[in-house]
């Protein structure tokens, strides 16, 4: 076994935008980023298709997880060092979780997910303990080294301390996510106060709390994420082209499974369409290899693959309306109906997408995603859950806000001529929503 603690003969760092540096000092984590595993991240972007929406969001996960482990050493090293709630024997295990934490996602992670029913923290786990170059580096601090690292990601290390620092309602992941996502999208809303945050941070049992007077720098940490996800996040632009990538895979499974003669053969995807997907299957795929596919199937035979492929890759989005599903399932079901007997395939150019998110929420043991609270260090020593502090959480504490838009091709509509008054029944339809 290698001693963990072994340090690197110079210190190495990574100039970074959100950071100013990454600073590697351990040899074990200097290591690990140079695995085959990890390098492949810089192959994946963090945030999707959220580039054709703000063009300058092209950084990758490689660089989020830096940051998510910049983030950690920073607490660790400079804000928990000789608290006694810290265990510093948990040091190398933290700074390890924080880098692999993202390991598994695959390209244009959530589609792809969706499609092919795969679960990116399932790869991250086999990516950690099966025979993986990762695996490799890990072992060499003990046997049982990569289990320790794949129950803090998965929220099952019996040190939640420790699982709180990336993944809590407040954590290292969202703290680098947040700025990395603003700085590159060029808005203005997932700024906050990071350095004042980690000076109040304090360790206590079994989860970070916070001292009462950084209260308001807690604040404005919730109230950027809540503007980043509603404003960035769920941009209705790069959900359009998140429906038209979706669209693009569930038409080529479908093809595959029909037997259609395709002239670009989905060599990469077959083990996912025969739902026998390995590892190293797995690994072989990133987003340049599945541009590269949409690019090819530009010219295939199938109208609609043909036609999504250069959608998606030419930036010709589908159009959305606002959509209400209790009230407009009937209308919904009628306009399918019209698409038919207009010949558009409604299956692929009519598709109504949801976006929810909690931006906070108290302690509701039992339930479904139970999420722990933020708590405050109250100068008498006693802690107080955030939103009883903070009137401004207090407002958006547990308030799940949901929205539905349905897209369509207006392009094509708009050039149907088949049947003028069908055109326009439609049309007028869509007017409605």
């Amino acid at each position: 076994m290698v001693d963990s603690s072994i340090k690197l003969s110079e210190e190495k760092v990574f100039k970074d935008p959100v950071h100013g540096y990454v600073h590697v000092r351990d040899k074990l984590i200097w290591d690990l980023i140079g695995t085959r595993e990890f390098q492949r991240l810089r192959r994946v972007k963090q945030l999707g298709t959220t580039y054709l929406t703000f063009h300058g969001a092209e950084h990758s996960r490689f660089s989020h997880s830096l940051g998510v482990y910049e983030v950690v050493r920073q607490i660790i090293d400079e804000v928990f060092e000789g608290q006694p709630d810290w265990n510093e024997g948990e040091r190398m295990l933290s700074l390890c979780a924080a880098l692999l934490h993202d390991l598994g996602h695959g390209p244009f992670s959530h589609s792809f997910e969706k499609v092919f029913d795969l679960d990116h923290e399932h790869f991250t786990k086999k990516i950690i303990l099966e025979d993986t170059e990762v695996n490799r580096v890990l072992r060499t601090v003990s046997p049982d080294f990569p289990q320790r690292v794949a129950e803090v990601i998965s929220k099952t290390y019996h040190d939640k301390l420790v699982v709180s620092l990336i993944s809590s309602q407040i954590d290292a992941d969202r703290m680098d996510y947040l700025q990395r996502d603003a700085y590159f999208t060029g808005v203005s809303y997932g700024h906050f106060d990071m350095q004042r945050i980690m000076r109040v941070m304090r360790p206590k049992e079994d989860h970070v709390v916070f001292k009462s007077s950084g209260m308001h720098a807690v604040e404005d940490y919730i109230m950027s994420r809540y503007q980043m996800y509603w404003q960035v996040y769920f941009h209705p632009v790069t959900r359009s082209a998140e429906v038209i990538l979706t669209k693009i895979l569930q038409r080529v499974k479908a093809l595959f499974r029909d037997d259609y003669p395709f002239k670009k053969e989905p060599v990469h995807f077959r083990s996912l369409f025969e739902e026998n997907v390995t590892l190293q299957d797995y690994l072989k795929l990133d987003e340049p290899v599945i541009l590269y596919y949409f690019h090819m199937w530009e010219e295939e035979e199938d109208l609609i693959l043909r036609d999504l492929c250069r959608r998606f890759m030419d930036r010709h989005l589908f159009k959305y309306v606002e959509f209400d599903p209790a009230e407009q399932y009937r209308t919904l079901r009628e306009l399918e109906e019209l698409f038919r007997k207009a010949g558009i395939n409604p299956e692929y150019y009519l598709a109504v997408d949801s976006s929810s998110d909690l931006p906070y929420d108290f302690y509701r043991p039992g339930e479904e995603e139970e999420r722990l609270p933020i708590h405050l260090l109250m100068p008498n020593g006693e802690l107080s859950e955030l939103s009883r502090e903070s009137s401004i959480v207090q407002a958006i504490s547990g308030k799940r806000r949901t929205d539905h838009k349905l897209y369509y091709p207006e392009d094509i509509l708009l050039d149907y001529s088949e049947n003028r008054e069908l055109k326009q029944q439609i049309l007028s339809i869509l007017k409605k929503f």
